[in-house]
């Protein structure tokens, strides 16, 4: 009977040791829980404040490229200038080379941005998207989707000087041809 009672209490103290560990590992597994449930919500927070700090730079970067691209045209850019074009190169058979243009360039300028209006006999022909970066003026045009003929144009003027203004004229045409244009500009005489 002694041995029973002792087999009995061997195994009470056995299964009350065995469900102590349980206890206590399941007390281990809640407090890490907890841990990595406060790491993750840290975690989330980080994220969102560098989300919030890269959103700031974004916005600072476009309030910055708009107030550049708000820029007026220098006074002694802004108006209108007579322009001499002469083909210096080309492979498309709408401009040979020694081919002259005369047209009418505007400088101008609104809430909107900076502009050049080209008129050929007093009638706007096209108007060009304008940047004035590093005292060189970049101009771009480009016809719609609908137009029956797509020619994009790019100019640049890089010799910019009080009475004259200097640069090259690219056109590209829609069989991806390309012809150059050395480009003068000049301020009307007064009479």
């Amino acid at each position: 009977m002694k041995k029973i009672l002792l087999l009995l209490f061997l195994t009470c103290l056995f299964i009350s040791c065995e469900n102590k560990k349980e206890l206590e590992l399941q007390e281990f597994e809640k407090a890490l829980n907890l841990r990595e449930q406060k790491i993750t919500e840290k975690e989330s927070d980080y994220k969102a404040l560098l989300s919030f700090r890269d959103s700031i730079y974004a916005l600072k970067d476009t309030v910055k490229d708009i107030t550049s691209s708000i820029k007026e045209w220098p006074d002694n850019i802004e108006g209108i200038w007579n322009s001499k074009m002469l083909c210096r190169e080309s492979n498309c058979s709408k401009y040979v080379i020694g081919d002259q243009r005369n047209e009418t360039w505007q400088f101008v300028s609104d809430s909107t941005g900076i502009y050049t209006n080209v008129l050929n006999n007093k009638k706007l022909t096209r108007v060009f998207q304008a940047k004035y970066v590093d005292d060189k003026i970049l101009l771009e045009f480009k016809t719609d989707s609908i137009s029956k003929n797509s020619v994009k144009m790019n100019v640049v003027l890089d010799d910019i000087k009080n009475n004259v203004i200097k640069g090259t004229q690219t056109i590209t045409g829609q069989d991806n041809c390309t012809a150059r244009f050395s480009v003068e500009l000049t301020l009307p005489q007064k009479k």
